[in-house]
Parts: structure tokens; sequence; C-alpha cells
């Protein structure tokens, strides 16, 4: 994990095509801009996990599917 302090104004680079603006600072929030194309997807880790989690459940719910049984039936 890289570690950095950037001050309102400054940004940092991902690759060649992703930019994170520091817009503002206020007590413990900071306020970011991120500009990445289109097919990158940027999320909130809070709205990530979730949808992690939304997906570990509806895997688990095909988990005891016999594929080979799937096949059969065609």
């Amino acid at each position: 994990m890289l570690v950095l302090t950037r001050r309102p104004g400054q940004y940092i680079t991902i690759g060649d095509d992703i930019v994170i603006h520091i817009s503002d600072v206020q007590g413990g929030n900071v306020r970011m801009a991120i500009d990445a194309p289109r097919n990158v997807k940027i999320y909130r880790g809070e709205i990530y996990e979730a949808i992690l989690e939304e997906n570990k459940k509806s895997a688990s719910q095909f988990s005891d599917i016999d594929l080979g049984e799937l096949l059969k039936k065609k």
C-alpha cells in the first residue's frame, strides 16, 4: 500500500489514464475528483463490499447444483 500526503489542488496519477485530484480537505474529510475512462468501475469502499457480499450470497445458492446433470437434461 502506498500512503501519500496531498493538499488541495494536488493530484495523483494511476497508470496513464487515471487521475485523482484533491479538491478540498475539511476536518477529517477529503473531497476527491477522479478522472478515469468510462470502462473503469469506481465504487466507494462500503458499496464495493456490499456488492461482493451480494455476489457471494448469489453464488452460494447454486453450489449444490450438479452441472453434469444439467448437461444431461439438454
